[in-house]
């Protein structure tokens, strides 16, 4: 790449697992430098790093291949060690173990050839209705979502891999997915710094990028999103904080944005805000779309010749600093990291109001959603078939599907003798109904706010990869134990 073309602050998908001609013809002609990979790119490990060296063959030495890999339910390359959510660690409040993490994560994205982890979550989950956020966050605590994010982010800068904290200024105390309408966070400068900025104010230094939030914080701003704000990206972020590592929109397809702009003016009034790249997902043509925008607006000097300078140096620096790179990751090395995952799982274990094991040859029901597919932001939910190898070891456990676990009607349940266990797959949290259930426990697999919903004694785990599993069944079998201390209130 030589002269500047505005296809440089475009970060863009592609279609499949793969790289085909077209797409990669459209990435040197625009000049594109940067592509998120999403669960629909992501074949076996060998596909993935072939995918990548041909992604870095096609945008040159400064590419940026992104991921969301924040572990919990939010991962990407399921086939890497799985790290535990960001809650779990904040339930094992332990900065050491938060960091070896974040390490691993890199060295695992290392292997494959991405050099941009989207993640730690600086968002401090206050708002138990949350519905996007949920075990994405450390902690409802400000400082405790600093102290934690930030030794998650050291781990994985000291590997080799960027990091993105988001989103920025905060998406924890929404009602309303962004993917799907535009939340509004109605508080008042005063109220977002003492909570919500506190996280990103203080790692501003560290932090090589930021992700802006499809948010309306209308006692700041109450025109544009925060992704669309010069209030917000320029004004606080860029010249009060004095920030000056790469800013990144969310997903501009995201219906917040897409429904209310379209890709190409959220493209030019992004970049007008303080951003320096924007997410375009979609097909070729939408994404020439976003382009194409930024070129004309570089051309009619709508944008200047100089705010593109200034953002590709940033993407530039970004780039150099943290290289696509394809280590070796076999062997003693990723069975560490694997080890050291389901360790951290393990810690997180959380028991709510005296849940206690039941005995091996105790008589259960144990009811559970046989799937839960996947939303497109979380990964699909367990198996019915993984719960009911967590009850292997009791002869006498009768596993009951739900259709959907979310309008079970425990009118129905019968009352003969047996412990009734309802085991939550699902990421919603539950409807009226569940106040009236009266399980003799509860396992929380996925959003940890349910144990809100039902009146019972509950066991955390926050969330559903292997070693979140396998720490549970060890509970239930009276071989470990559930110590943690949940990071939200859950009473």
């Amino acid at each position: 790449m030589t002269a500047f073309h505005p296809g440089q602050l475009v970060m863009v998908d592609i279609q499949g697992k793969s790289l085909d001609a077209a797409t990669a013809a459209f990435l040197r002609e625009n000049q594109v430098r940067a592509v998120c990979l999403f669960r629909k790119n992501l074949g076996t490990e060998a596909e993935v790093r072939q995918l990548t060296r041909d992604l870095r063959a096609v945008m040159g030495p400064t590419a940026l291949i992104g991921l969301d890999q924040e572990g919990g339910s939010v991962v990407r390359a399921t086939f890497l060690p799985q790290a535990p959510s960001a809650m779990a660690l904040g339930a094992a409040d332990a900065e050491g173990l938060a960091e070896n993490v974040g390490a691993a994560v890199a060295r695992g994205l290392a292997s494959i050839g991405v050099n941009w982890n989207f993640a730690p979550v600086l968002d401090i989950n206050n708002n138990p209705a949350n519905p996007v956020i949920a075990e994405r966050s450390f902690s409802e605590d400000a400082d405790d979502v600093t102290r934690l994010a930030g030794a998650w982010m050291r781990g994985s800068l000291k590997e080799g891999v960027a990091c993105c904290v988001k989103h920025f200024p905060g998406h924890g105390d929404t009602h309303v997915d962004s993917h799907l309408a535009l939340p509004t966070v109605d508080k008042s400068r005063a109220e977002l710094d003492a909570l919500e900025l506190r996280p990103f104010k203080a790692l501003r230094d560290e932090a090589p990028a930021v992700m802006t939030a499809h948010i309306v914080y209308p006692q700041i701003d109450p025109d544009h999103p925060a992704t669309l704000s010069t209030k917000i990206l320029r004004d606080i972020l860029r010249i009060e904080w004095g920030y000056d590592g790469v800013v990144i929109t969310d997903a501009l397809m995201m219906k917040a944005i897409f429904e209310r702009y379209g890709y190409a003016r959220a493209a030019v009034m992004a970049i007008q805000a303080g951003a320096d790249m924007i997410l375009a997902q979609g097909d070729l043509e939408e994404q020439g779309k976003s382009i194409q925008a930024l070129v004309d607006a570089f051309a009619s000097g709508e944008l200047t010749a100089e705010q593109g300078r200034i953002a590709c140096a940033r993407l530039d620096k970004l780039a150099a600093a943290y290289p696509v790179r394809h280590d070796d990751y076999a062997g003693a090395p990723r069975e560490a990291d694997d080890v050291l995952m389901r360790k951290a799982w393990a810690a997180g274990l959380t028991a709510l109001r005296g849940a206690k094991p039941p005995a091996l040859d105790a008589a259960l029901r144990v009811f559970v959603q046989p799937e839960v597919p996947t939303d497109g932001v979380s990964e699909a939910g367990p198996l019915g078939a993984q719960i009911v190898e967590l009850f292997a070891a009791f002869p006498n456990a009768q596993i009951q599907y739900v259709d959907d676990i979310l309008a079970l009607d425990w009118a129905q349940v019968p009352q003969d003798g047996r412990l009734n266990i309802v085991a939550s797959t699902h990421r919603m949290r539950y409807a009226s109904n569940a106040k009236a259930w009266q399980p003799d426990l509860h396992l929380v697999l996925w959003n940890p706010f349910q144990a809100h919903d039902v009146p019972a004694p509950t066991v955390v785990t926050w969330g559903y990869a292997d070693g979140a599993l396998a720490g549970l069944k060890a509970w239930l079998e009276g071989r470990s134990s559930a110590t943690a201390t949940s990071p939200v209130n859950l009473d």
